[in-house]
């Protein structure tokens, strides 16, 4: 466009834009132009339901009226809105990887979206686990609901390691969690060194020896406590492994470390039950055509999820409570709908451990 022409139009659309001003009794001023509107924050749909879900002391809880809280479950905005209604109920967990999950995926759905939303509800996660930990450095089933062994030192189904490897990702910046408020950073560090000596002080001596840990443990004794009826005060060979693996993942483990990882080893061999193998069979006369059983199988190990305190003998348990030396002399129910008998410790030993032994061991 020539010089001429483009100092003509503009001098033509600043009188016009003048007296425009002037007939509307305001002064003659530049143009103002609107502001951008905010740009709607992006949404996760799994996050938005677990926002929703999140109680009011920042943990979530693993069922609802009795009804597993699965947000692959297509939610109503009625279903969403009593969710948010029930924020004051105290039923957080971190039972079945509750509350835990709902921090790792947040994180991560914070990193992808940006959504400030996502990166404070995963926040109050962290501040919820950190709240929990109780003065053992242990971590309760559920808080702060203390009834039944709801309030004890909970190993089992790995809840205290998950809770544990959270706030470790958080003491380290790892991954997700570089992205979280940095005032978090130095009470995780805390509370994973406080889980860490809990750790140590529950690994159970027996007879002298270091062995390994219950799936329960006494919040004020440290030992460990019954659960269910069939979970009795006992040494586990599935919780335990857990607890080792995490262990594994301490960078420059003091000599106390070293020796809980090495004394529970040894107790993972000294504990075999060798040349057998579980196995899930047709059978027409039980009530649901359907058994679980324990049979000789050369070259098979397995572990028993409980070992009697005192004799290291596997038991098998119930709902009546009865300790019995062999899964067959149990309810038919509890045999096939719990699981008494596995191979976890077997990448621990194999792979897991003998890694960690180049790395450390002979440090």
């Amino acid at each position: 466009m020539k010089p001429q022409l483009l100092a003509l139009l503009l001098a033509a659309g600043t009188a016009g834009l003048s007296t425009c001003a002037l007939a509307h009794g305001r002064p003659a001023g530049r143009v103002t132009v609107p502001a951008a509107p905010p740009q709607t924050a992006r949404q996760d749909t799994t996050a938005e339901k677990m926002l929703a879900f999140q109680r009011s002391n920042g943990g979530w809880p693993k069922a609802v009226n009795e009804v597993k809280v699965d947000y692959r479950h297509r939610f109503s905005p009625a279903d969403l809105a009593n969710a948010r209604r029930d924020a004051s109920q105290e039923d957080a967990t971190i039972d079945n990887n509750a509350t835990t999950r709902e921090i790792t995926y947040l994180a991560s759905a914070f990193s992808t979206t940006q959504n400030p939303a996502y990166r404070q509800a995963a926040e109050r996660g962290i501040g919820y686990l950190l709240k929990m930990q109780q003065p053992s450095g242990g971590f309760p089933q559920y808080y702060p609901d203390a009834r039944f062994y709801r309030a004890q030192i909970t190993y089992n189904d790995n809840a205290m390691v998950r809770v544990l490897q959270v706030l470790k990702a958080v003491a380290d910046k790892k991954g997700d969690f570089a992205l979280v408020d940095a005032s978090l950073v130095a009470p995780a560090q805390k509370a994973v060194a406080q889980g860490v000596q809990c750790i140590l002080k529950t690994q159970y001596v027996q007879h002298g020896r270091l062995t390994a840990w219950g799936a329960q443990h006494d919040r004020v004794t440290l030992l460990p406590c019954k659960a269910r009826a069939f979970e009795l005060a006992s040494l586990s060979g599935d919780e335990s492994v857990g607890i080792v693996e995490f262990l594994l993942t301490l960078d420059q483990p003091s000599p106390a470390v070293r020796q809980a990882i090495t004394a529970a080893v040894a107790w993972f061999e000294a504990s075999k039950i060798e040349n057998t193998a579980v196995q899930d069979i047709t059978d027409p006369s039980q009530p649901k055509g359907r058994d679980r059983v324990m049979v000789p199988q050369p070259g098979s190990t397995v572990w028993a999820r409980f070992y009697d305190l005192d004799t290291n003998q596997p038991i098998y348990v119930g709902r009546d409570g009865v300790k019995h030396a062999r899964l067959a002399d149990i309810e038919v129910e509890r045999r096939t709908g719990y699981v008494y008998a596995g191979t976890w410790p077997a990448k621990l030993l194999t792979r897991d451990y003998p890694k960690w032994q180049q790395k450390w061991g002979r440090n």
